[in-house]
C-alpha cells in the first residue's frame, strides 16, 4: 500500500498486454529507469507542514472581516482543497503504519473500502484545486475588466452557489473516477479538463497583463503617478500568474503520466517515466506547501493577519 491511494491504482498501465508489460519492466529495470525510492517519512512530514499552513490560511481569512469578499473565500475554498491532499496523506500513513506493525487488523473488505474513501479525498481535492485556481482566475480578471460593476456581477450569492456547485461537481467526479478509473474515456476527460483549465487561466492572465502593461506605458508618457488600484490589479495578476506556474509544474508530471498512460502503455521511455511516480507524488504535496507561502507573502493583509492568528492575537 503505497501513498496517495487514487495515484497508486494509476502508477502502472492496465491498458496493455501481460507480455509487453513484461518487456517493459524488463527494460525499465536498469539506469535511471529504476526511479526514487523516496522514504515514507517525507510523505508524511510534507503533509504535516501543508495541514499546519493552510489551516493557518483559513483561520486568517475567516478572523480577519477585510477578507470576507468572494476572492478571499475563493482563496478559503483552494485551501481547504490543499488540506484535503494533507488530510489524506496523513490518514493513509497512518492506516499504513499501524496495518504494518499489526496494531490494526482489519479484513481486506474493509481496507478496501478505507481505500476508497481515501481515493475520493485526493481526488475531489485535485478537481476542486484546479477549478478554484480557474474561479479566482476569473474573479480577478471581473475586478480589473469591470471594476465598477464588480459588486453587482460578483454577489456574495453567487459566490456561494460557485463554491457548493464546485464541491459537488467534485465530489461525484471523483467518485466516478475511482469506480471507472481504469477507463481510457474517464482519464481523457481528466486530462481535457486539466488542459481547458489551464488554456482558461492562460488566456485571461496574458489579457490582464496586457492591460496592465497598457496602463504603465499611458502613465509613463502622461508622467503621473500610478493609482493603488491599478497596482493591486497587477499584484493581484502577479500572484495568480505565480499560482498557476506553481500548480503547473506541480501537476504537470503526473498528468503528463496520465497522458503517456493512454497513449503508449509498454514504450519504454513511457515505462522509465512511470518509474518516477512517487517524484510526481511528491510535487503534488509540494503544491500544497507553496501557495499558503505565496498567499502570505503576496497579500500584506493576510500577511498582518497570519502573524496575528499565529502570535494568538485574537
Amino acid at each position: 500500500m503505497s501513498t496517495l491511494a487514487p495515484l497508486r491504482l494509476l502508477r502502472e498501465p492496465w491498458n496493455a498486454s501481460e507480455g509487453n508489460q513484461s518487456n517493459a519492466t524488463l527494460g525499465a529495470s536498469s539506469g535511471w529507469c529504476q526511479g526514487l525510492d523516496i522514504p515514507n517519512e517525507l510523505f508524511l512530514a510534507l503533509g504535516l507542514v501543508s495541514l499546519v499552513e493552510n489551516l493557518l490560511v483559513v483561520a486568517a481569512i475567516l478572523k480577519n472581516r477585510n477578507l470576507h469578499s468572494p476572492t478571499y473565500y475563493f482563496i478559503c475554498c483552494l485551501a481547504v482543497s490543499d488540506m484535503l491532499v494533507s488530510i489524506s496523506n496523513l490518514a493513509e500513513m497512518l492506516f499504513m503504519l499501524l496495518l504494518k506493525h499489526g496494531v490494526l487488523v482489519m479484513r481486506p473488505s474493509i481496507v478496501r473500502h478505507m481505500d476508497s474513501v481515501i481515493d475520493t479525498l485526493i481526488c475531489s481535492s485535485v478537481v476542486s484545486s484546479l477549478s478554484f485556481l480557474g474561479v479566482i482566475a476569473i474573479d480577478r480578471y471581473i475586478t480589473i475588466f469591470y471594476a465598477l460593476r464588480y459588486h453587482s456581477i460578483m454577489t456574495l450569492q453567487r459566490a456561494v452557489v460557485t463554491m457548493a456547485s464546485i464541491w459537488l461537481v467534485s465530489t461525484v467526479s471523483s467518485t466516478v473516477l475511482i469506480t471507472y478509473y481504469r477507463s481510457n474515456t474517464i482519464l481523457l476527460c481528466l486530462i481535457g479538463f486539466f488542459l481547458f483549465m489551464l488554456v482558461l487561466m492562460l488566456v485571461l492572465y496574458i489579457h490582464m497583463f496586457a492591460l496592465a502593461r497598457h496602463h504603465l506605458h499611458s502613465i509613463s508618457s502622461q508622467q503621473k503617478p500610478p493609482t493603488a488600484h491599478r497596482g493591486g490589479s497587477l499584484k493581484g495578476a502577479v500572484t495568480l500568474t505565480i499560482l498557476l506556474g506553481v500548480f503547473f509544474i506541480c501537476w504537470g508530471p503526473f498528468f503528463f503520466h496520465l497522458i503517456l498512460i493512454v497513449t503508449c502503455p509498454t514504450n519504454p521511455f513511457c515505462t522509465c517515466f512511470f518509474s518516477y511516480f512517487n517524484l510526481f507524488l511528491i510535487l503534488i504535496i509540494c503544491n500544497s506547501v507553496i501557495d499558503p507561502l505565496i498567499y502570505a507573502f503576496r497579500s500584506q493583509e493576510l500577511r498582518r493577519t497570519l502573524r496575528e492568528v499565529v502570535t494568538c492575537s485574537w
